[in-house]
């Protein structure tokens, strides 16, 4: 059984049977006027962390959700956009589907303002989206791309790079560990499957969705996530694994690389009222500007006296140098 259909067959199971314990998200349900999530959603909310954010979600956005869980994204970005088939959500499971499509038929008794034809469930893969080109304002997919061994997360990848509209942003939560782990973790199909040994460094993360042309990269979150230990898994040491939250969205790659933000600030503090250096950069006297990471590394270049540079928060929240 090759890894993927280890992957199929365990999120068949808890699609007929919803395991709390599967994952575990740390962020807490959404709570917007108007909105009520039906409590099976959230027994079925398998994922690490979370893709809803109101500033991607602005002017009736086309959005895309590959791996639907119970519909609870799915209801979600419905509150964003209120059109008939405004959310299309994906998945390879049968099961999943089924499942997702029943729980959305009990959001809408529960939520007035939701039609269940606002979200369109297709079968699909995320190695072969059903979806044209550059149709898709928003994509997003929540605990699904650290299962993907390499050649597969590139083909992912791409294929949310093919979809989405021009500056359109990819939008994910992921596990992360930035330990090694060993060749036995690393292919254990059930591991990988439950979203622990395919976590890839920070770093490698990162470096993938440039390598697939995304040139603005978002860090917008960094958290506790779960533990492998030797006890329980089959490891001599302990590894301790996080979950990003990104955003990665589709403008060029410039000549000197893409704009990776990773909650780093730059105050400038010396004698005039602000700094320009003549790049498109202001920094007004102390006031914090968040800046990338290779706009940090040009200020540092400067060697000035009068200009801080933070370290990584791994939070950003939007604005900045670029």
């Amino acid at each position: 059984m090759s890894y993927l259909e280890a992957t199929h067959d365990l999120y068949k199971d808890a699609a007929l049977t919803p395991n709390i314990g599967l994952c575990c998200t740390t962020n807490p349900i959404w709570e917007l006027p108007g909105l009520k999530i039906p409590k099976i959603m959230q027994q079925m909310n398998y994922g690490c962390g979370s893709t809803i954010n109101a500033r991607d979600l602005t002017n009736n956005p086309k959005i895309l959700y590959v791996g639907v869980g119970g519909g609870m994204e799915l209801l979600q970005f419905s509150y964003f956009s209120r059109q008939r088939g405004g959310v299309v959500g994906i998945d390879v499971v049968d099961e999943m589907l089924e499942a997702s499509r029943k729980n959305l038929v009990e959001a809408e008794e529960m939520n007035p303002w939701f039609n269940s034809e606002f979200v369109e469930l297709k079968k699909g893969d995320a190695l072969n989206l059903p979806v044209a080109d550059n149709s898709i304002d928003v994509a997003a997919q929540n605990c699904l791309f650290n299962i993907f061994k390499e050649a597969d997360l590139k083909r992912a990848l791409d294929e949310m790079y093919r979809v989405l509209k021009p500056h359109g942003r990819l939008v994910m939560s992921d596990p992360t560990c930035e330990q090694p782990m060993n060749e036995t973790l690393r292919n254990d199909e059930r591991l990988r499957a439950l979203c622990l040994s395919g976590s890839l460094p920070i770093n490698d993360y990162v470096k993938a969705l440039t390598d697939a042309g995304f040139g603005t990269i978002e860090i917008r979150a960094r958290k506790p996530y779960r533990i492998l230990d030797p006890k329980n898994y089959p490891t001599e040491e302990l590894i301790y694994i996080e979950s990003i939250e990104v955003a990665a969205i589709k403008d060029p790659v410039l000549p000197d690389g893409a704009c990776v933000f990773t909650g780093k600030a730059a105050i400038y503090y010396g004698d005039e009222e602000y700094f320009d250096d003549k790049k498109g950069h202001v920094l007004m006297k102390n006031q914090p500007l968040a800046i990338c990471d290779k706009t940090a590394r040009q200020f540092k270049e400067l060697g000035r006296d009068d200009i801080y540079i933070s370290e990584s928060t791994f939070h950003y929240d939007g604005g900045g140098c670029c």
